[in-house]
C-alpha cells in the first residue's frame, strides 16, 4: 500500500472522529478546498466556512456531540497517473444512540465518492458526493 492510500484512510478516519465528536471546525477543516455535493453532483457546500456553517446548523447535539458513531468501509482507492489526485469510493453507515429517546440503532447508510488532491505532499479532499441508500430516523440527529 502506498503513502498516498494510507494518507486517504487516514482522512476518512479522522472524518469520522470529528463528527462523532461534535467537532464540526475541525472537520469542516479537513474541507478546506473541497466542495460537497449529492450524488449528481450539485453542489451544497463549499470551503471551510460553508461547510463548518451547514454541519453546525443541521446537526443536534447532546453535551457537545450528536451521540453518533460514523463508520467508513470498504475504500477503493484509485491514483491517477501522475499521483497528485485520487478517487476513492466507500460506503458509510451512521449509528446514533440518544439515552431516554432513541436506543443505539442505524440511522442512514450510503455510499461517498471523493476525489483527493496532494499539495505539497500532503492529501486533501477536492469534493465529496454523498449518496444516500438507506435512511431510518434522523429527526435526533438533523435539523
Amino acid at each position: 500500500m502506498s503513502d498516498a492510500h494510507e494518507a486517504i484512510r487516514n482522512l476518512l478516519g479522522i472524518y469520522c472522529e470529528r463528527m462523532d465528536a461534535g467537532d464540526f471546525d475541525g472537520l469542516a477543516a479537513l474541507f478546506n478546498h473541497a466542495r460537497m455535493t449529492d450524488e449528481e453532483g450539485n453542489v451544497f457546500a463549499t470551503g471551510t466556512a460553508e461547510i463548518a456553517a451547514m454541519w453546525h446548523k443541521q446537526t443536534i447535539l447532546y453535551d457537545g456531540s450528536p451521540r453518533t458513531r460514523h463508520i467508513t468501509a470498504n475504500p477503493v482507492i484509485t491514483l491517477s497517473e501522475g499521483g497528485t489526485t485520487a478517487r476513492c469510493r466507500s460506503s458509510y453507515i451512521v449509528f446514533q444512540d440518544v439515552p431516554d429517546v432513541a436506543p443505539l440503532r442505524p440511522i442512514i447508510s450510503g455510499r461517498y465518492v471523493d476525489t483527493f488532491q496532494s499539495a505539497n505532499s500532503v492529501w486533501q479532499w477536492a469534493e465529496r458526493r454523498y449518496a444516500v441508500d438507506h435512511v431510518v430516523d434522523l429527526s435526533h440527529h438533523l435539523q
